[in-house]
């Protein structure tokens, strides 16, 4: 059995040969490597510990229109409000996060919102009704408790309105529509995050979800991203992610102390794009991961489509953002995000089903099946990131990328992702990277 695609194994071929300080990935786990790898966290940019300021613990909501409080020096604290947009898996896992340390922390409003696409369960009951008054979300996150202080709200601007910190986590395809029904409806001073994995494809080129909420609502967003398989998270098992931020260290800092609790470790890193692009890019690599669990081909196939993964993740990023760090791909939104991805979650299983059936079955069709309501990531940016290479001529640079979509669409069977091709790579059109800029 031959690789479809190449080991990339040129010197020359400077994007994907050698990370900064590290000559091959596999070095991370030599004897030299392997214990700074596993020590980096705090990263890159530590912080000092977050002042937390202990509120009691049954303390009640404030009041929607109470925005100050006083502090321990009698001065007055401004309190931020916090707003989740999105209610899934994901989403109510970061509403359980968030409402944690906003009882505690005296510099945010105790209440969290959390916008909820309304939907009418089985039993005829509201979703968002159901939620206010049990305190778990019973169709995504069934039998885990968001906190007292966690109110579901149906109507979007409503739940924005007040919110001077907005935490975006949908599927990445309904985010153009939410952003257009949000424009004029949000306050000035809003701090965004997004917590969301996937990109838009326009004329002019690939946009990020966090520069798309920033354009259209005017707004600063950073991302966060890592090993975050919810459903581990909601139960309180330990877990690491990373803050993207561009420019200003106190937002990240707020961000980080938001998310922060001892199962939860957040460390911000200065390189959004980088970020972003590894959350998004990770579950192309995952699609790639099932087809080899569901074609059984082992763990020595499943580790090699994961480096290679990682490699075009780093080439592919850097390609579209030349201020993309090389360190990125080390913290949590990294490899650790790969690993994870592939080893466990939403689209390695549904990818592992579409193999066994020989790719007779649409993913839609498994999706509507096997997640409950969920939605699939990794189809769609395989398709994104497919129009981005085709569009500039890269596709021969990206094998295992667009093989990945190739699959997904039916033109080639799911053994592809392992078979020989007769197309050799275009290494040399790397060498200048500058000439796609």
């Amino acid at each position: 059995m031959r690789f479809h695609f190449p080991l990339y194994s040129s010197s020359s071929f400077s994007l994907f040969s050698d990370f900064t300080s590290i000559s091959s990935l596999p070095l991370i786990f030599s004897s030299s490597y392997f214990s700074t790898f596993i020590s980096m966290a705090p990263a890159f940019e530590p912080l000092s510990p977050p002042h937390q300021e202990a509120e009691p613990q049954t303390a009640t909501p404030h009041h929607a229109d109470t925005v100050n409080n006083f502090g321990n020096d009698g001065q007055v604290v401004s309190k931020s409000k916090v707003t989740v947009v999105g209610s899934g898996n994901w989403g109510s896992v970061a509403a359980k996060l968030i409402a944690s340390n906003t009882l505690k922390l005296n510099s945010f409003h105790d209440e969290v919102r959390m916008w909820v696409f309304e939907e009418t369960l089985q039993t005829g009951e509201k979703l968002t009704d159901v939620i206010n008054k049990t305190n778990e979300n019973v169709k995504y996150l069934p039998g885990i408790k968001l906190g007292k202080n966690v109110i579901a709200d149906p109507d979007l601007e409503n739940a924005v309105k007040d919110a001077n910190m907005l935490v975006f986590v949908t599927p990445h395809q309904f985010m153009e529509g939410i952003c257009n029904r949000l424009v004029g409806k949000v306050r000035g001073d809003v701090e965004a995050i997004s917590l969301i994995k996937g990109m838009e494809v326009k004329m002019e080129g690939p946009c990020m979800i966090s520069n798309l909420i920033s354009e259209q609502l005017g707004i600063n967003c950073s991302v966060l991203m890592g090993a975050n398989i919810a459903n581990e998270i909601a139960v309180e098992k330990f877990s690491e992610a990373t803050v993207g931020y561009r420019d200003n260290r106190e937002i990240a800092e707020q961000w980080v102390k938001l998310f922060s609790t001892p199962y939860f470790m957040v460390t911000p890193v200065q390189d959004v794009e980088g970020v972003e692009l590894c959350g998004t890019l990770k579950n192309v690599v995952a699609i790639a991961a099932g087809f080899v669990d569901g074609l059984e081909m082992g763990n020595n196939t499943k580790a090699a489509i994961m480096r290679i993964g990682l490699r075009e993740m780093r080439a592919f990023s850097k390609l579209l953002f030349s201020s993309v760090r090389d360190s990125t791909f080390f913290e949590s939104c990294g490899v650790a995000d790969v690993i994870t991805t592939c080893l466990g979650g939403r689209n390695r299983k549904v990818a592992e089903a579409f193999a066994r059936n020989g790719g007779k079955r649409s993913f839609d069709d498994l999706e509507a099946e096997m997640l409950q309501g969920q939605k699939l990531q990794g189809v769609s940016t395989a398709r994104e990131v497919y129009e981005v290479l085709s569009h500039r001529g890269w596709l021969e640079l990206f094998p295992l990328f667009a093989t990945v979509h190739e699959i997904c669409v039916g033109r080639l069977p799911p053994s592809a992702i392992v078979e020989y091709s007769e197309k050799k790579p275009r290494l040399s059109l790397l060498e200048d990277p500058a000439c796609y800029q």
